[in-house]
């Protein structure tokens, strides 16, 4: 038998094979060892007898199982036997070398001298302490100098630059110490230096290296063999000894060889093999006399049992006990434990064939068989998740907003260059652009724009070309074909050929540029082309787009943004990166260079820095920027390049924690790479391709060549295509298939400076090696361009060294230290799912791998980059699972879609910065599911606001990415030259490739359902009134609130946020937003008789809006609006004839006087110092039941502001603003006008006043905190007044020709009241009419979140007047903020024009908190107004109870704003409901 490791795993099989065929299928060694129930070796041959044993010696599971044949044993069955460990004997050392460092410092090198075969130990011992001293070392074979680094490692060895070995000491009272092992026999010395990292100190032997000789090792007598069973053993012994590590097949190699080694030791010095053989066997051996005869008829009958029956009653055990996940230990005892279930019934006398009857039945069988085929052996079909706090995930790390970043940038205005100022002065004449682009021509520029004027089509180019420049140009009517210009279109000068007509450019007379521009221009009638195609001459050269011919499109498929500007980017930067981008066209290499040194301006100007970095390198990714321009690169050097670039990466990831989702999103355009010959493999390892596989010539020689030149992420999909090509039995279809979908086509094959212009050709006799080798060679190219692949990423995790003949030679990546127990089972669990069909273990696999993996990547490290590729590769799996998992849930159960939600939320927050209100939309759809489970009548309803909520967080992210990213994508696009269309879809393709976009697909899918089981409807109807009216199409009803429709018009507006005015001439607004029903704008709806709903139905949404233009009916209900199409002659009879706007001339405006007081207390309100505001709320004081808390109130009365800014103090501010409001016609100077009120002194006379009143009332004066509390409160009462000039009410008023002179803003003044939870009652249901029940919404903490434009839904519910005890909830809150305030003053509004008789006027002027409210992401699954049924009866049917005491108070329906605080319920305020 041959001692070789490697030679037993390919000639010898186990005798159980189909238990113990076990490997990773990781593409070569990963280091993983097989999670698998009964991957363990067995021992089936008796130790006594060691001629007739059939042994492996790989480590199946990390375990060994032996059984043990014809010897005498306690018990009548088979064992499992572990061996006992003993260690030899202490060999006999010699000293090597004894040094003496810096004249204080003793060094001794010890080694041992044995015989051949065996390991050479040498010990170091240095009398220094330190934790931190290093042995910097490497050995010497024969006379060459250069150190060679051995592959046994003592642990926490690391790998330098592929020079030197560094191996930590052992500190230990007042020395250090360390032990190595020298298994190759080759090395006769070893090299070292010693170094303290703490104290940067190099220790050297009189400043040279240190030197010792290894002792001459003994012959063994030639004709001693150890027995296999015995090696085996003593290197399980060996394993158990150092702690059960997981060995990769070197590493099992060299220690069976140990093992051997240490063996001969032992018969070297006079053991015999009987001896050696009593020894490792004592464990199990004692007890035989007496009862060897039983024993030996037990064990033959033990072999009777065939292994496929004991492999499945294993697999039925497994399944009995829940497909538990089993350590290897495990696994080996739950094999033995189903031999005894099997042999305990053949002693019982049933046969075999019995036996093989019972188990075998229905779908077992093929159950193992299958599993066995797929080498998986009972590895658990899902893992075991932990459970886990999820707020342990919470990451809030706060970036400054883009204005604040921008600020801190220096922004320097680049000058346009020429052929741009040209282009500027061309494009001021008005013509629509078609299309433009600059293309840069090494140093130099190249404009071509397109205008369209009168029907005709004008082109213009412009260069700052200087030598002179002829245009070799056609027209074509579709992609790559010339066609001869028309005669009509040739400008004069142009000479004509067959297919093409040459022009002379000539010097443009613009006397303003800063340099000659030379140019053409032509015209071309609209219409009758698609295109042009072109080239240019220069002086017998032809001047072509990266080697193919240029071509302008005459069509406008994208509008051209003008984004010369860079506002909202880290502009400086950006302008430095087009500046380079000719030297980075030129290699890989040239570009991360370049990004390596750009990336500390990018770290300085933060998050728009990176996020410029971010788009230059997808552009980039995207093939949008030249790879390569004849310019040969070495492939180690593009590999040093990528390894500098992501090492800068890696450190900005460690110290910049708020910025690290952009950084993970830059190193997944970007390849791991490496130092030395990560690199330098690609050029070798073709080679050893070619010579191995005789394959020398056409495509493969061609590919070698541009390999040779310039390697690229190209390569790996050329490889890949390669495999496939030839798994498909040689379909040259396939070939193509798989490059065409990863971007590379043939026009690509012929662009590269080594084209590849022949497809593969190979016989039928090299399709192994082929396949082999390539396999082989994937590994080195992915090492290298594939930063995030899932294979890639585990194996330089888990650590890999040399394999395959000619591959990856001198390799070895060490495992990372202190990765997570069981962390290589669950990795190789998601290896072996990774295709799976059923995606629902998987994915629990690839985040509970995500999650064990989070807490090493906040932690430094010298390999946390590894880490983080792992960790991007991991999570875009996830989306990939997910996506091939659809069909999955075509007729899934609603809680098995909202657990694919959890699992795709969970992948989301995993990977973002700021995910506090992911998290809490993961615990909402946890309780969700719970809900579900237990058949809460409620679930459904609940589990649609927690989806409503997840889709206003997905919103939130991609309103992040547009404003980060886009702004720079548009200039640095422009700046570059980037396709238009590629700028386009920029932020959107970003989105694509995220978790957003799969979860988003998740929600939708289940939002029909939650509706339907909630009886929810497509529709909210929040103000039914039947219209009639032409539809038009808006993105934002802020958009259009200040236009008038001169016809009927019914919105559908892709966003309202709820603060809005609805324009003149709206009839209906419909929009897919979800504004409160008791918001400004829902309120405004209902007051001016406007049809406003919210559908919920993308379907029915997407017809109206294909409905654009034409006349509908809309008749709504409750929960319901239908819509039909009708003819021109019913709008005359409508009644929505009467268009929105058209208020009665009656209502006026009386202008109030100052009334002698700068401050009034509660008892002096009256219509003449205050408004309704004031006046309602002073009216409820004592009337209200005592249950009900009414908050103590002081006022600015009516003129106050009129009197302050006649003040002489105010002299300066009253004549600016007197001007301004002469240009009220000017959107801008209401702005202007707000700023301007800001700039008001407060007389004196006014401060003693409103002191004495707030004291006299008991409330507290700010200006006892300090001055600068009083000037808190005088800038918030200067902001009420202010809110007269804003947009919204300005323009109201407006509308209803209001003099906007005789609006009178009083102030009322209130103490805050810190609110648990805020609420707005209507006492008549508005949406249904229905005065014998109240409506009411609720939201927690400060109600600005509920009359504010704060996005989601507050918690609603009616609740009848004959029965408040007993209120319904119709709908559960998705609002993810919530406003909170310490003890302070808020100053509300209070004008005269809020409350008049057939004018909305309420809620359009702000009232302002002393001080800034804080905002805070809401946890509703902790809240008891949510989770406790008694607590929310009881608040709820308290707020009714106010409400209804308040209408009867007042007689008429009210709408009142209130709050709760420590279960008490507080009116701030009521007005009539409208």
């Amino acid at each position: 038998m041959s001692n070789s490791v490697g030679q037993n795993l390919i000639q010898q099989h186990f005798l159980r094979p189909t238990v113990l065929e076990l490997q990773s299928k990781l593409k070569g060694s990963s280091g993983i060892p097989t999670n698998s129930l009964c991957a363990t070796a067995s021992l089936n041959q008796s130790l006594a007898q060691p001629r007739k044993y059939q042994l492996s010696t790989k480590f199946y599971g990390n375990s060994l199982s032996k059984r043990k044949q014809k010897l005498a044993m306690a018990s009548s069955r088979a064992l499992t036997f572990i061996p006992q460990a003993v260690l030899a004997a202490d060999p006999a050392y010699e000293n090597v070398g004894k040094f003496n460092i810096d004249g204080n410092i003793e060094l001794q090198v010890d080694a041992s001298a044995h015989t051949s075969g065996s390991i050479t130990q040498v010990n170091f011992r240095i009398m220094y302490t330190s934790d931190s001293l290093i042995l910097h070392w490497g050995g010497i074979r024969g006379r060459n100098e250069k150190w060679v680094l051995p592959s046994r490692q003592p642990e926490g060895t690391k790998n330098y630059n592929n020079r030197a070995l560094r191996t930590p000491f052992v500190k230990s009272g007042s020395s250090s110490y360390l032990k190595l092992e020298i298994v190759d026999p080759e090395i006769q010395a070893i090299e070292f230096l010693i170094f303290d990292e703490a104290r940067n100190k190099w220790m050297k032997n009189d400043g040279q290296n240190f030197h010792v000789k290894l002792p001459h090792r003994k012959t063994l007598i030639s004709n001693i063999s150890v027995p296999e069973d015995l090696v085996q053993i003593q290197a399980y012994i060996r394993w158990e000894r150092k702690g059960k590590q997981m060995y990769n097949p070197e590493q099992e190699k060299e220690e069976y060889e140990a093992a051997r080694a240490e063996l001969l030791e032992e018969i070297a010095r006079g053991a015999s093999v009987d001896d050696i053989r009593s020894r490792l066997t004592e464990k199990g051996g004692q007890e035989k006399s007496g009862k060897e005869s039983k024993e030996t008829a037990v064990n033959e009958t033990n072999n009777k049992i065939p292994d496929d029956l004991v492999q499945i009653q294993a697999y039925i055990r497994w399944e009995k006990a829940g497909k538990p996940t089993y350590s290897p230990e495990q696994q080996l005892r739950e094999f033995e434990e189903a031999r005894k279930e099997l042999q305990s019934e053949l002693e019982t006398g049933v046969s075999l064939d019995e036996i093989r009857m019972k188990i075998t039945k229905g779908e077992i069988e093929t159950k193992v068989s299958k599993q066995l085929q797929n080498k998986r052996y009972f590895s658990p079909e899902r893992i075991q998740r932990k459970q886990r706090d999820l707020m342990q995930l919470l990451n809030k790390h706060a970036v400054k907003p883009v204005e604040e970043t921008q600020e801190s940038i220096s922004v320097e205005t680049k000058p346009l260059t020429a052929v741009e100022r040209f282009a500027r002065e061309k494009e001021l004449d008005g013509s629509p652009v078609m299309n433009k682009k600059i293309y840069k021509l090494g140093e130099k520029e190249l404009l071509v724009l397109v205008t369209k004027d009168a029907g005709k089509l004008k082109i213009l180019l412009a260069t700052d070309f200087e030598e002179p420049l002829t245009l070799h140009w056609a027209l074509s009517e579709k992609g790559g074909e010339w066609l001869s210009p028309p005669p009509s279109v040739l400008p004069p000068g142009s000479v004509s050929s067959d297919k093409a007509a040459e022009l002379k450019f000539s010097t443009s007379n613009s006397a303003d540029l800063p340099k000659q521009v030379q140019c053409i221009e032509m015209e071309v009638e609209d219409g009758n082309f698609k295109g042009m195609p072109f080239v240019l001459l220069s002086g017998g050269n032809w001047i072509k787009d990266n080697g193919s011919d240029f071509y302008v499109e005459f069509s406008q498929r994208f509008k051209q943004k003008d984004a010369r500007d860079g506002k909202g980017t880290a502009k400086v930067l950006l302008d430095r990166i087009a500046d380079l981008e000719s030297e980075a066209q030129k290699s890989f290499m040239h570009r991360f260079n370049i990004a390596s040194d750009l990336m500390d301006q990018a770290k300085d100007s933060g998050e728009l820095g990176l996020a410029g970095i971010l788009v230059w390198m997808r552009f980039m990714a995207t093939r949008q920027l030249i790879w390569n321009k004849n310019y040969n690169v070495k492939p180690r050097e593009i590999s040093k390049a990528q390894d500098r670039l992501t090492d800068l990466l890696q450190s900005i990831y460690k110290t910049h924690p708020q910025h690290r989702e952009l950084l993970r999103m830059i190193m997944s355009t970007v390849g791991r790479g490496g130092e030395g010959d990560v690199g330098q493999r690609i050029r070798d390892e073709i080679l050893v391709i070619q010579r191995n596989n005789d394959c020398k010539g056409g495509m493969m020689e061609q590919w070698h060549q541009k390999l040779h030149n310039n390697t690229s992420p190209d390569d790996v999909v050329i490889c890949q295509a390669l495999m496939d090509y030839i798994k498909s039995d040689f379909d040259i279809s396939i070939y193509w298939k798989t490059l065409n979908e990863n971007g590379i086509t043939k026009e690509r094959f012929l662009s590269y400076d080594r084209a590849i212009r022949s497809e593969p050709i190979f016989r039928r006799d090299q399709k192994d090696g082929l396949l082999r080798d390539l396999g082989h060679y994937m590994r080195t190219l992915k090492a290298v361009h594939s930063g995030a692949d899932l294979e890639s990423t585990i194996s330089n995790c888990m650590g890999y060294k040399a394999e395959g003949k000619g591959f990856m030679v001198g390799v070895q990546i060490n495992p990372i230290p202190g990765l997570p127990s069981g962390f290589p089972e669950l990795l190789r669990f998601v290896i072996e799912h990774v295709e799976d069909r059923n995606v629902e273990a998987l994915l629990e696999g690839l985040l509970e791998a995500r999650q064990e993996l989070r807490p090493l990547l906040s932690k430094s490290s010298d390999r946390l980059k590894d880490l983080l590729f792992l960790d991007i590769a991991l999570d875009s799996t996830v989306r990939t699972a997910i996506e091939r998992g659809y069909e999955e849930l075509n007729n899934a159960r609603p809680e098995k879609i909202m657990y694919f939600i959890t699992l795709v939320l969970e992948n989301l927050a995993l990977s973002s910065d700021d995910n506090e209100d992911p998290i809490y939309c993961l615990k909402g759809w946890h309780h969700s599911i719970s809900m579900c489970k237990s058949q809460s009548a409620h679930w459904a309803l609940y589990a649609k606001s927690v989806l409503d909520r997840t889709r206003l967080a997905l919103a939130s992210k991609a309103e992040w990415y547009q404003r980060i990213l886009q702004p720079s994508a548009d200039y640095l696009g422009s700046l570059l030259g980037v396709d238009q269309w590629a700028i386009n879809i920029f932020t959107e393709e970003i989105i694509r490739a995220g978790s957003a976009a799969t979860l988003s697909s998740l929600v939708n899918r289940l939002d029909p359902v939650l509706r339907e089981t909630a009886h929810l409807g497509s529709w909210q109807v929040i103000s039914p009134v039947e219209v009639v009216g032409y539809v038009d199409v808006v993105n934002e009803l802020l958009s259009v609130q200040n236009k008038s429709y001169e016809r009927p018009t019914i919105l559908v507006a892709r966003s309202v946020k709820g603060e809005e005015e609805i324009p003149d001439g709206a009839v209906a607004v419909l929009t897919p937003d979800m504004p409160d029903v008791l918001s400004h704008v829902s309120v405004r709806a209902r007051n001016c008789k406007v049809c406003f709903a919210t559908c919920f139905d993308p379907n029915i949404l997407a017809d109206l809006q294909a409905k654009k233009g034409k006349l509908l009916r809309l008749k709504p209900s409750s929960a319901d609006l239908v819509h039909s199409e009708v003819k021109e002659s019913e709008l005359a009879d409508s009644s929505s004839s009467n268009l929105n706007g058209e208020v009665p001339s009656s209502i006026t405006l009386v202008k109030k006087q100052f009334a002698g007081k700068y401050a009034i207390s509660a008892e002096e309100f009256t219509p003449e110092m205050v408004g309704a505001k004031s006046r309602n709320i002073s009216y409820l004081k004592g009337k209200v039941p005592s249950w009900v808390g009414i908050p103590t109130s002081v006022a600015l009365p009516f003129g106050v502001f009129e009197m302050v800014l006649a003040d002489k103090l105010n002299k300066e501010v009253d004549e600016k603003l007197q001007i301004l409001k002469k240009k009220l016609g000017d959107f801008g100077v209401l702005e202007e006008i707000r700023k301007t009120v800001l700039q008001l002194r407060a007389p004196p006379q006014l401060v003693q006043e409103l002191k004495t009143k707030m004291q006299n009332s008991g409330m507290p004066w700010p200006g006892d905190e300090s001055e600068q509390r009083w000037e808190q409160a005088w800038t918030a009462i200067k902001k009420v007044w202010a809110s007269k000039w804003n947009e919204r009410a300005y323009f109201s008023t407006r509308k209803v020709k209001l003099d906007h002179d005789y609006l009178c803003m009083a102030v009322l003044v209130q103490e805050v009241i810190n609110a648990d939870y805020a609420f707005v009652i209507h006492t008549t249901n508005p949406s249904s009419g229905d005065s014998s029940e109240i409506y009411t919404e609720v939201v927690k903490g400060l109600g600005e979140t509920l009359v504010g434009a704060y996005p989601g839904r507050a918690l609603s519910f009616v609740c009848k007047k004959n029965n408040l005890d007993s209120p319904q909830v119709l709908g559960y809150p998705s609002k993810p903020i919530g406003l909170f305030i310490r003890r302070s003053i808020i100053f509300r509004s209070d004008s005269n024009g809020e409350d008049l008789e057939g004018y909305a006027g309420a809620g359009l002027y702000d009232s302002v908190p002393m001080d800034e409210e804080e905002k805070l992401v809401l946890d509703y699954t902790s809240d008891p107004l949510i989770n406790d049924g008694k607590f929310q009866r009881e608040t709820l049917s308290s707020i009714a109870c106010a409400g209804n005491a308040i209408e009867e108070l007042y007689g008429s329906p009210q709408d009142i704003e209130g709050v709760i605080r420590d279960g008490k319920v507080y009116v701030v305020q009521t007005r009539p409901q409208m």
